[in-house]
């Protein structure tokens, strides 16, 4: 076992603190990584806060997570020490279940292992994440970095990159199709650049003015200010597909009403109840799908990866010192940030674990 440094959530009312634990020493197929950034996602917030109650503590959050490779197992072949790699949201599923065979390892029938506050498969222990300076995984949910990208705008890639690629090609959508995105977070101006990388005609839909010019500069073709009946009106029956971003319950019925006959509506970023509930009548009468999708398989997020590679898609990050992510994770809950934090895991060196 080897020592690390992290930063861990001890309580739901509690702020992230300084935190030493013992990482597991690496199995034969795993890959020793020492961590050089690392993300900040909303779902790390949630689950400091146990708002899905589901929260073991401490734990140690972070799933997008970039480093460079100290050692590797006996039985790995596709890294070697120097290697620079990406752990996304997983870290093992049981890979013989027709999901886990089909690529699809995020709906793995057992369930997947999650990169933090999940039971491992073998040993039994709770996984802890990236906001740490060292982390081991297997081989299988390891990806690969790029020549070429850079680092730390890579590590977001890794959840609300795939998050959003993934339904792009699960729907098949494309050169042709009007896709409308709700919410311009750290999903939605994602969702915009990969949509727009793909051919499709992409519609912003904020309920801020002023994120009107920021959804221009990030390649939306159009920008409609939702919280405006008579903009909402314009574009009524006019989407293929809407990909919602918005974390928070909030009402479906009049984006469902922007859509085309046959038109899906899908949900990436809310896990809670939909509320207000959605009117049967706006589905039934142009036969509408509201359809969920969760992050992404392993071959599909290193695809992802190269194709950010190749057309220099980035994600805009704000460098983050883990002495603040206290800070950060209080403006995140506010919005304030444009459009992720990452930590620069270098400044983990100078907390007291």
């Amino acid at each position: 076992m080897s020592q690390a440094k992290s930063y861990a959530a001890f309580a739901a009312d509690k702020p992230l603190a300084p935190f030493s634990f013992e990482r597991r020493q690496p199995r034969a197929d795993d890959v020793a990584i020492e961590i050089l950034y690392c993300g900040v996602c909303h779902s790390d917030l949630h689950f400091a806060q146990n708002d899905w109650g589901m929260s073991q503590y401490p734990v140690v959050p972070g799933h997008e997570i970039v480093g460079r490779v100290t050692s590797v197992g006996s039985q790995v072949s596709r890294f070697k020490a120097g290697d620079l790699v990406g752990v996304g949201c997983m870290v093992d599923s049981c890979r013989t279940c027709s999901a886990c065979n089909g690529g699809v390892e995020q709906y793995c029938l057992e369930g997947s292992t999650m990169t933090y506050g999940s039971e491992d498969r073998q040993d039994g222990t709770i996984t802890q994440g990236g906001y740490s300076d060292s982390i081991v995984v297997s081989e299988h949910f390891v990806l690969s970095m790029p020549d070429g990208i850079d680092l730390a705008s890579a590590a977001p890639i890794l959840c609300a990159g795939i998050t959003t690629y993934s339904p792009l090609k699960h729907f098949g959508i494309g050169k042709g199709h009007k896709l409308g995105v709700i919410g311009m977070g750290g999903l939605g101006h994602m969702a915009v650049k990969l949509a727009k990388a793909l051919g499709v005609e992409v519609t912003v839909f904020t309920r801020s003015d002023a994120k009107v010019e920021e959804a221009r500069r990030n390649g939306a073709d159009h920008v409609v200010v939702s919280s405006d009946p008579a903009q909402m009106e314009t574009v009524a029956e006019s989407f293929d597909f809407m990909m919602d971003t918005v974390p928070v319950q909030h009402d479906l019925n009049p984006y469902l009403k922007a859509l085309k006959y046959d038109g899906t509506h899908i949900l990436v970023g809310l896990l809670e109840p939909i509320e207000p509930p959605v009117e049967a009548f706006n589905l039934v009468f142009k036969r509408r799908v509201v359809a969920g999708s969760l992050i992404g398989g392993i071959a599909e997020t290193q695809e992802l990866l190269t194709l950010c590679a190749e057309q220099n898609i980035t994600c805009d990050i704000e460098m983050l010192d883990i002495n603040n992510i206290n800070e950060g994770f209080e403006r995140m809950a506010k919005g304030d940030v444009r459009y992720r934090f990452v930590i620069d895991m270098a400044t983990l060196k100078n907390t007291a674990a």
